[in-house]
């Protein structure tokens, strides 16, 4: 049995065990980052063992003078990049941001419009998740499969139909823009709240490269913080407030509704990341796309299914690929793991097996982030494509490893060129 010593040591192993193996592997989890040097050091805080209940300036806990000053930076940066009046910078997470707007917007046994999981949906909008926790019904929208979007003629027929109390918005599989102003209209003819979840995609929105929601009669914006935005993990809700009483729901909502002490160390590390986003956002979104892009044509053209084609394949961060003829997705995301490329298994519209699904998806953000541009995505491409046809995953390591040594430094931040995987540690055992 070992003693608590070796086991916090053993702990302290494996860490620095996963900082090197990332550190010699080609991220593309879609909804994954990397902060950039000042953002950690301000992560790596005392303000990490602290408490601050509250607004600031009306804390239930002492304490607080700096966090105060820290927070309405956060928070003025939020309303500044987003272009909006109210930011509330608290929630810890894109899913607790959710769970605050449920509270605040809707009570058990209403009806939400959403999109379903198989469709690229956020398990959050499910019955099995926040949704189903705050006990309210869910409809989903018809999807068309062809362009990986919600049917506008369908939605807007469900939403007539339905009469929600609130139309949701959002995917964790985003590939283009949901059609918004083609369906506004139909939010008014209703009455409903409108809501659009914009996790993945919120560092394309500061980046004004995706899409505008609230310019397009969104309610209320909720996303996470970490994803193409690369700040800490956290989240954040974002409104222009046009409907009365709404601020002050919402604010209830994230406390004492959902949070308590609302991690501040991320707070003033989501401050540094919107500071930059600010200073690098517009170019930081740009790049994503175009090595998304490049990626997804990189890989048609090696004989891989990516979805969507005819389309231009994305829009965002995000492709997804149809791997089924090279044993499905479980089995090509862990060969891909064992050769340092690391990727997730995804539900298609037409599987039934989140266990086996048909896809994998990729994402451009954080290989972007590390410095790589469109003829880097085509490398990249071609180590997937070798693993997926069967060879060896061992042998595409040592490439991948080569390959990685050049990109291993964040970009498009204040201490550009500094490098993405040192962390502070203690030399020596325990």
């Amino acid at each position: 049995m070992p003693s608590p010593r070796e086991i916090a040591q053993s702990v302290r192993s494996f860490t620095r065990k996963h900082n090197s193996w990332f550190k010699d592997s080609i991220p593309l989890i879609a909804s994954e980052n990397v902060m950039s040097p000042a953002a950690r050091e301000v992560m790596n805080s005392d303000l990490h063992n602290r408490y601050a209940e509250g607004l600031p300036g009306k804390r239930y806990y002492q304490g607080n003078i700096f966090m105060d000053e820290i927070e309405t930076i956060c928070e003025s940066l939020a309303k500044e990049v987003f272009s909006c009046k109210f930011a509330d910078v608290r929630p810890t997470s894109g899913t607790v941001c959710n769970l605050a707007v449920l509270m605040a917007i809707a009570k058990p046994r209403d009806k939400m419009t959403t999109v379903a999981l198989s469709d690229g949906g956020h398990i959050s909008h499910a019955k099995i998740g926040a949704t189903g926790l705050r006990g309210v019904k869910t409809f989903n929208y018809p999807f068309d499969e062809d362009r990986m979007n919600i049917d506008v003629q369908g939605a807007m027929r469900l939403i007539r139909e339905v009469k929600p109390k609130v139309a949701l918005f959002g995917q964790s599989v985003y590939l283009f823009p949901t059609p918004l102003d083609e369906i506004k209209d139909v939010f008014s003819e209703v009455g409903c709240t409108t809501w659009y979840d914009g996790a993945h995609v919120l560092g394309l929105i500061a980046g004004k490269r995706f899409q505008d929601p609230m310019r397009q009669g969104m309610d209320v914006v909720t996303g996470s913080t970490h994803k193409t935005l690369p700040g800490p993990q956290h989240g954040v809700i974002l409104s222009d407030l046009a409907k009365d009483g709404l601020e002050s729901s919402l604010r209830r909502g994230v406390f004492p509704g959902v949070t308590s002490n609302h991690h501040l160390h991320s707070v003033a590390a989501l401050a540094v990341t919107l500071a930059e986003t600010k200073e690098f956002g517009e170019a930081y979104a740009e790049q994503i796309v175009r090595n998304a892009k490049a990626l997804a044509l990189a890989l048609h053209t090696r004989g891989m299914d990516v979805l969507c084609e005819k389309h231009g394949f994305t829009e965002s961060h995000t492709l997804v690929v149809d791997v089924e003829e090279f044993r499905g997705g479980a089995v090509v995301a862990k060969s891909l793991e064992a050769a340092n490329i690391i990727v997730n298994k995804n539900l298609l519209p037409w599987d039934s097996s989140p266990i086996r699904p048909s896809g994998i998806r990729l994402g451009s953000q954080e290989v972007t982030r590390l410095g790589m541009k469109e003829k880097d995505m085509d490398s990249v491409a071609e180590l997937i494509a070798r693993v997926a046809r069967g060879e060896d995953p061992e042998t595409v390591k040592a490439d991948v490893v080569e390959l990685k040594r050049s990109f291993t430094k964040v970009h498009y931040c204040f201490f550009e060129g500094e490098e993405a995987y040192d962390y502070p540690s203690y030399d020596g055992d325990l």
